[in-house]
């Protein structure tokens, strides 16, 4: 534990910081620009996520596993994957320059047509450095890493927001990006030639390698941001460019949902390989009940103060103008409950990658299937919720897989009494909430601060009065803080780890 937990803090800070900027980029555009102008920029930015998922090709994520096995010839590897994703991001570069109009008018957008060659040439430098923090970290060059994640997005957000403050069009804010994504390139291509000296050259034999461990996990990618993503495609076709920007905003991203998930089931499936490599299979289950239960009591609360909160934090984030966001912000909060059950994880720890696929294809189907028909009886809180229902589909029939591999009955599948326990602490303290914030007639950001501080000690309180959070829990917090204890004696101990 100690020789994990510092990098793994170190990291966590970095990415922490990089998604605080991310997460603050959309909040001062929306400032600058119009609903509909504001729509294409998420419109654009949807395309550019969904391409850059799509054709890595697992290249990118391939170095974790290549570069620590094979020291001698990482250069190698390093030169084979940029190469890779800088071809792929040369199609990408090709393929919207030529579609530029047909994705405009799929889109339902003509202004985006002009936009799509200036996103080509930015998804073709990005992909190119997107190594670059898996290089370090695959170095041990964990404190690297973090700054890269930190730095990087504070110089993305600072380029894309400050030539829109001198000319207020999207195409000053992608010359900034593009000018970002140059930067980006140019410090990979010092650090690693830093890092390789003298062994930087492409291997085809080691990228025949690499090739067939990504391709699996192209494939589960390819159908996994094709069903994350069906939903805002299908809105952005149906409806006009300022509708979807009220969409987008209702479709927020929590930045700690993601990292917390992140972090606390990489853990669950190291430790899970270790207690079936040594025969301890009813460990395994103890432990998966274990994770959910550390997961529902951050996530159960979230979802509650997020749900109180839901027209304060909306109009103080994205103005007024956004207020029809709300009810679509509410919907799509719930998936937070289902991150507290990290299926994914637990199958791919039993090697399940097939299943795992055959899951998400059953997922895009029900969305595709059902998307037009909730669409039209629920307009956009249908689109989310079709998303939602999907999600808990998935998450269903994992759960009926699981039970077949462990030969389990029902009541021993999830920790159902310790979820009914939390979700009714959550349940408590977010009605206490709701009498407070109903009889205060300030403005909205006080309202939003008082709302938060009562959910917050309603809930920590009930949590501790009716021993929700075990002793040891709370020494583990405890002394999780004396570890970030500036100049502690336990810190400095750490550095030596």
């Amino acid at each position: 534990m100690r020789s994990t937990f510092r990098p793994a803090l170190v990291l966590m800070t970095g990415r922490t910081l990089g998604f605080a900027v991310s997460f603050c980029l959309p909040i001062i555009l929306v400032r600058i620009f119009d609903q509909a102008e504001f729509g294409t920029y998420k419109q654009m930015f949807l395309i550019y996520g969904t391409l850059f998922g799509i054709v890595q090709l697992g290249m990118a994520e391939s170095l974790f596993y290549f570069l620590p096995r094979a020291v001698r010839d990482s250069g190698s590897y390093v030169v084979n994957s940029t190469l890779v994703l800088a071809a792929a991001g040369l199609a990408c570069l090709v393929f919207l320059t030529m579609a530029g109009d047909m994705i405009a008018g799929w889109m339902s957008n003509p202004g985006l047509a002009p936009l799509i060659p200036f996103l080509g040439l930015f998804a073709l430098l990005m992909l190119a450095a997107s190594g670059l923090e898996i290089v370090m970290t695959s170095r041990n060059r964990y404190g690297l890493a973090a700054t890269s994640y930190a730095c990087s997005d504070f110089a993305r957000a600072m380029l894309c927001v400050l030539p829109v403050l001198l000319v207020p069009k999207l195409e000053w804010l992608l010359i900034g990006a593009i000018a970002f994504a140059s930067l980006r390139l140019c410090a990979m291509a010092w650090y690693v030639w830093q890092e390789f000296d003298g062994s930087l050259r492409p291997n085809l034999e080691f990228l025949k390698h690499q090739f067939i461990y990504a391709a699996p996990f192209a494939l589960y990618v390819l159908v996994h941001v094709m069903q994350d993503t069906l939903h805002q495609y299908a809105v952005s076709y149906y409806f006009d460019a300022a509708t979807f920007a009220i969409y987008s905003v209702g479709c927020l991203q929590v930045p700690l949902v993601d990292l917390m998930a992140t972090s606390t089931v990489n853990v669950m499936m190291v430790k899970m390989a270790e207690e079936i490599k040594e025969g301890r299979d009813n460990a395994v289950v103890d432990m998966w009940h274990d994770t959910i239960r550390k997961l529902a009591l951050i996530f159960f609360p979230l979802f509650g103060v997020l749900l109180v909160t839901a027209r304060d934090l909306i109009v103080l984030l994205f103005t007024e103008a956004y207020f029809a966001s709300v009810p679509i912000f509410m919907v799509w909060s719930s998936a937070i409950l289902l991150a507290v059950i990290p299926m994914d994880g637990l199958l791919r720890v039993y090697a399940q990658t097939r299943f795992l696929l055959a899951l998400n294809v059953i997922r895009l189907l029900m969305i595709a299937a059902c998307l037009h028909w909730f669409l039209s009886a629920l307009e956009l809180v249908g689109a989310v919720l079709i998303t939602v229902l999907a999600s808990a589909l998935g998450k269903g029939l994992g759960l009926v897989r699981m039970k077949y591999l462990w030969q389990v009955g029902l009541a021993d599948l999830l920790p159902w009494r310790n979820l009914l326990g939390i979700g009714a602490v959550a349940a408590a303290a977010g009605l206490a909430t709701v009498i407070v914030s109903s009889s205060l007639d300030v403005a909205a950001l006080p309202r939003l601060v008082t709302a938060g501080l009562v959910y917050t000690v309603s809930y920590l309180g009930i949590a501790f009065s009716v021993g929700l959070v075990r002793e040891s829990e709370w020494a583990l917090l405890a002394d999780w803080f004396r570890r970030l204890g500036i100049g502690s004696s336990r810190a400095q101990e750490l550095q030596g780890s």
